[in-house]
Order: C-alpha cells, then sequence, then structure tokens
C-alpha cells in the first residue's frame, strides 16, 4: 500500500513536506520553511509529525527556502539517509540555508531563544547532499526517481517517482513549483504525460499573467516613467531567478539604448552570490541564453551597474543622486536592504515601488499592492507616496492556464490529483476546474492529511 502525507504546503502557499510511503520506503520530498505572520512561523520550531530517523531519503524540488528551509533542523533531528536534489540546487542550497539561519540568528536574539539550527547542521545536511542531473534515474529502495526539468528557477525539479505496487508500476509525480515558461533564462518546464497520481502547485491556480513581451513592455514603460520625472526605482527582488531576469533584460534595454543609462545597484549580498553560481551552469539556461552567450559572455552585467555587498557600500547608495534603480532584497519586503530603501523613498512621489513576485498574506508587500496608504518601516510611519506597481509576468510560478495544461497532459492516467502550496482560494478554484473539466478525483488536502494511493 502506497501512503501519502501532508506535513506543509497543505491550504497554504509554504512550508512543502510531503512524506510517500511505499511500504518498504519512505521518501521525504521537500522540507520547507513556514513563511507567514509569526504564529505560523513558530510551526518552524515544532517537532516534525513524523519519525526522523526511519526516512530513507530526502529530495528536494529547488532552493526557495519554503521548500529546503528545514534541512538543516531535519538534520539535527538524526536524519541520516540521503538527500538528492540537482547540483544546482545543492549549490544554491548552501548559500540561501546560511543566509536563512542569519535572519533566524538575528530574530532569536531580539526575542532572547535559540535558533532551531545552526552551520554545523548545515554542514551535516550537505556532507549528505548529493546532486544529481536531470533524467538520469536513480534508485531508493523499491522506488525510482527521476528529476525532469520543472522551469521554475536554475535547477529546479519535477519529481518522479516510479514503484511498482499491486502488479503494476505506478507512477506518482510532484511538480514543487512549476515555472512561469517561456522564460529567457532558463529551458521551459517538461510535461509529463503519464502520471498517475499527481502533486501539483497552486500559487497561481487562480489567475494569468502578461505573456513576456507585455511584461517587457511594461517593465521598459515602468522605468521610463520614473527615470523621467527624476525618481528612484525600488524593486523587491528574490535573490533567484528575478534578480537574474531582471539583470539580463536591463543588460538588453541599455545595450539597445531602449531606456537611459542610469546607475543600477543590486544591493543583496545573496543576489550577488546567486548570480555568481549562475554562471557555473550555463548548461541549463534556455537555448537563447546559450544563443546570446556565444557573443555576450556575461548576461548579468552591463556599464552602470553596482553590486553592493558590504553595509558601508549599501549606505553609499544613498549619496547617488536620483534618477537610479535599486534592487534589493528582500522580496516580499519582510526584511532586508530594500526596508532602508523604502523608507528613504516611499514617500517620495516621483519614486515607483515595483513588486515583480508572489507577495503572501499577511507580508508588506501585499499589503502596498493591496493600497496600503501608509507603512510601518523600523517603527516609523511613512505615507505611501511612491507609484506602487506590480508585474504579474515575472512570477516564476506558472498561471492558472498552464497549472491546467499540465494535468490534461495526463488526463488519460490520472486516478487523482492533490492541489498544494497555494491559499485557499486559487488552491479551490484550480481544483474545481480540474473536476469540473477532466473529472479526475482532485482535493486540496489538510495539514496532516494521508491519502493512500491506488497502484
Amino acid at each position: 500500500m502506497i501512503t501519502l502525507s501532508f506535513f506543509g504546503g497543505a491550504q497554504e502557499v509554504t512550508g512543502a513536506c510531503y512524506m510517500l510511503d511505499t511500504g518498504a520506503t519512505k521518501l521525504l520530498i521537500d522540507c520547507g520553511l513556514f513563511q507567514c505572520p509569526r504564529f505560523c512561523e513558530r510551526k518552524n520550531e515544532q517537532p516534525f509529525p513524523f519519525v526522523v530517523d526511519t526516512l530513507d531519503a530526502l529530495i528536494l524540488t529547488h532552493a526557495h527556502v519554503d521548500h529546503i528551509g528545514r534541512v538543516p533542523k531535519l538534520a539535527r533531528e538524526n536524519f541520516h539517509g540521503k538527500i538528492y536534489s540537482t547540483k544546482p540546487t545543492k549549490d544554491f542550497a548552501a548559500i540561501m540555508l546560511s543566509d536563512s539561519l542569519g535572519v533566524l540568528e538575528k530574530e532569536a536574539r531580539s526575542e532572547n531563544r535559540v535558533p532551531f539550527y545552526s552551520e554545523e547542521d548545515i554542514a551535516k545536511a550537505l556532507s549528505l547532499w548529493e546532486g544529481v542531473e536531470y533524467y538520469h534515474s536513480f534508485q531508493v529502495g523499491d522506488a525510482t526517481i527521476t528529476l525532469r526539468n520543472a522551469g521554475h528557477i536554475l535547477g529546479s525539479a519535477l519529481v518522479e517517482i516510479e514503484v511498482f505496487s499491486g502488479g503494476r508500476k505506478t507512477k506518482i509525480v510532484f511538480t514543487g513549483d512549476l515555472g512561469n515558461s517561456p522564460n529567457p533564462l532558463i529551458a521551459p518546464a517538461d510535461t509529463i504525460a503519464d502520471a498517475r497520481h499527481l502533486i501539483i502547485e497552486s500559487a497561481y491556480g487562480n489567475r494569468v499573467h502578461e505573456g513576456i513581451g507585455e511584461r517587457t513592455q511594461k517593465f521598459e514603460r515602468i522605468i521610463e516613467d520614473t527615470l523621467t520625472k527624476g525618481g528612484v526605482l525600488m524593486i523587491p527582488a528574490f535573490s533567484l531567478e528575478r534578480t537574474q531576469e531582471l539583470l539580463f533584460e536591463l543588460n538588453d534595454f541599455f545595450e539597445n539604448n531602449r531606456v537611459p543609462r542610469v546607475p543600477v545597484f543590486i544591493d543583496s549580498p545573496l543576489s550577488i552570490k546567486a548570480t555568481a553560481i549562475y554562471r557555473n551552469y550555463q548548461r541549463y539556461f534556455s537555448a537563447d541564453a546559450r544563443k546570446i552567450l556565444e557573443v555576450d559572455d556575461n548576461l548579468f552585467n552591463f556599464p552602470g551597474l553596482m553590486l553592493t555587498e558590504t553595509t558601508e557600500e549599501s549606505k553609499a547608495i544613498n549619496e547617488v543622486p536620483a534618477p537610479k534603480i535599486i534592487i534589493a532584497g528582500a522580496g516580499m519586503m519582510q526584511g532586508g536592504r530594500i526596508l532602508h530603501h523604502a523608507r528613504r523613498y516611499l514617500s517620495d512621489s516621483k519614486s515607483t515601488l515595483l513588486f515583480i513576485g508572489y507577495q503572501a498574506k499577511g507580508s508588506m508587500g501585499r499589503r502596498l499592492i493591496d493600497g496600503a496608504e501608509e507603512a510601518r518601516i523600523m517603527g516609523e510611519y511613512l505615507a505611501v507616496n511612491a507609484t506602487i506597481k506590480a508585474i504579474g509576468g515575472y512570477s516564476a510560478h506558472a498561471d492558472a492556464g498552464a497549472l491546467y495544461a499540465f494535468v490534461e497532459h495526463s488526463k488519460s492516467t490520472l486516478k487523482s490529483v492533490f492541489v498544494v502550496q497555494g491559499e485557499e482560494e486559487a488552491a479551490g478554484a484550480l481544483a474545481q476546474r480540474i473536476r469540473d473539466n477532466l473529472a479526475i478525483n482532485t482535493r486540496v488536502p489538510a495539514f496532516g492529511e494521508k491519502a493512500v494511493l491506488e497502484a
């Protein structure tokens, strides 16, 4: 009997964590941080709702912390199996987990408590970690596992697990986060046409993105409008994928004189480290990006770009007069250097705050997009006079149409679909669409729910 249990990402976007038990082998797929207001984040510190040392392996879909953020805690609590992911995911994880620990330590000091993992736990996890290539199948117990391209960020993977059970081969597929293809940097997500059970994300299960041409045009127009007014364009950016996409497009804009040349700051040490890793895995790039590399060997650099790693360099950005562009973490404005820039320019009517990624409920980014007239930053209330913009097409997540299409490819073989990693409205909308149009048993599981998978 094959069972599937949901220990995160269930009726919520973050905390992805799923256990597949074949009866002979126990696999954990993802082990991410819960990211939301404080009452939810406390869940990260609680004991795992399963026996850690009975797990045979952990399979990770990609390196965002809502998918890997509790891996060191797993190592701390006596996990001794193997950890598998693509090679870029392992490299990204090393810097992402260290950065996340820095945030946890800062919070712990302010609240007089101890972080739930340490640098030693990160090192232990990395020692158990094996990087594998796309499409190279490997065996864990009675499960054959293949990682395929999810098109979300560099090295992101669809996890395909085949188990021989009940006299037949059963294929279970976890999408992780499914990418918003086409993407200028990485190859489009693979399709799978013969899944029997599917666990699919739903962050944008009820929304449709702009096309790539429309999003680029919007970005160009926002840059022009802000710079013409003499303002500052602030972009809260996620360190993986979005920052690199922005650099790629800004390079094109400046090279072809589509926007005025102004100083551009990447004010995020994590983004700078992540961009260096991108340069090591150019074979993962899209065909178009690899073609550009033949004539331009650095897609992420151009005159006027400044990388500010130190605190002193970050503070010096204030001395550079507008107009200028500042790309800084964190993407949802729940922390990071973007808050310092917002504190300075959010009340400036000439400036623009541009969101290009998902904004979770309760985040400052979400409140600003929803029309907040003031923002509390570092204990100070500021009037929101800057222009607030959002471009959904830069999301690294598939939209409602792409998610539905992914399911539809396996409509003749699917016995069940589980919709995860979405807010209630988004997950419910996608599940209902699948039930209505494809007549497949589909549900939105709750935390702790267990399902028996038909062979």
